[in-house]
């Protein structure tokens, strides 16, 4: 009897398998797409992702000037708009006088890499700690569940601080660090789902035609958490360009010369008075770039919710 269960649920789950047609997972992901060009939050923030993406792509082409060159005696000139500004130097000049416009389109590269690349880090961790914990449970959940208890008792900004200045700052070790202190938020999620996606019948069916752990996970499991990584993602990359913008901000994130919106803040908050385009401008690109990333995984929330009917 229990091979002849095995037998149905294995030539059910085939079943299942076979019922669409080759076309239907591209007309599914065609609608989908249509559906994510409907929604207006992910349509102005992709938007805004692809200008910024092309403005850090091609700053070679678009800045002015070398976002190194210093000349003093062009140092803190307004934007053209300004009473006594250049029209030479649209957004004006830094204390060290250089070009302010060239330097925030090549710190648009340092933000975006560290947006992008500190998110890659903590979802390959975070994800992979979720999922293990979700299918293996027992020793191995609570062994995980110690590891987040630790990581949300410790102060996420006075350790990115403190492991920034023992190792020495750079965008690297910036990207390493934020993406380490990152991670819990997919494993909450990713824990969760795996615990109800384990015991369905489609895992049960690969596991009885000889699927081993590693392949049930990679090819049973993670294709059906791809939509919830993928609205975590989004959201978290907003978070690392904020943590990289105070790390910068409080001196043990990006060091200078190196053009990045955070430092740019740090630089010019000594004449927020007399100057404040020099932090205006930088802020609102930062803004631009967390609203856009939010703007995309609260759309991408919204279609999921409708689709589970949530």
């Amino acid at each position: 009897m229990a091979m002849q269960d095995t037998d149905l649920t294995v030539k059910a789950a085939a079943a299942e398998a076979s019922a669409d047609t080759p076309l239907d997972a591209p007309v599914r992901r065609l609608d989908s797409w249509r559906e994510m060009l409907r929604h207006p939050g992910i349509v102005i923030g992709l938007a805004i992702l692809l200008t910024l993406f092309a403005l850090a792509i091609f700053a070679p082409l678009i800045a002015p000037y070398d976002p190194f060159d210093q000349q003093l005696s062009r140092r803190l000139l307004p934007p053209f708009w300004v009473e006594g500004g250049n029209p030479a130097y649209l957004f004006g000049t830094d204390h060290l006088g250089r070009d302010y416009l060239s330097r925030l389109l090549y710190g648009a590269r340092i933000s975006l890499l560290i947006g992008f690349g500190a998110a890659g880090i903590g979802c390959l961790l975070g994800v992979t700690l979720g999922v293990c914990a979700g299918y293996f449970g027992g020793v191995v959940d609570r062994v995980v569940s110690f590891l987040l208890t630790c990581q949300l008792a410790l102060p996420g900004l006075l350790l990115a601080m403190a492991l920034v200045f023992l190792i020495g700052p750079s965008v690297t070790v910036v990207i390493c660090v934020i993406g380490l202190l990152h991670w819990s938020y997919y494993l909450v999620v990713t824990r969760a789902a795996t615990q109800k996606i384990r015991d369905l019948e489609y895992v049960a069916a690969a596991r009885a035609i000889g699927s081993n752990e590693r392949q049930i996970m990679i090819s049973e499991i993670l294709p059906n958490l791809l939509s919830e990584i993928i609205v975590i993602f989004s959201l978290e990359v907003g978070v690392a360009v904020l943590a990289e913008a105070a790390l910068s901000f409080l001196g043990v994130g990006i060091q200078p010369p190196t053009p990045s919106w955070g430092l740019m803040i740090a630089e010019g908050k000594t004449s927020v008075f007399l100057r404040p385009w020099l932090i205006i401008l930088p802020g609102i690109f930062i803004f631009l770039l967390v609203l856009a990333a939010n703007l995309v995984g609260d759309g991408l929330r919204d279609m999921m919710s409708k689709k589970s009917g949530r």
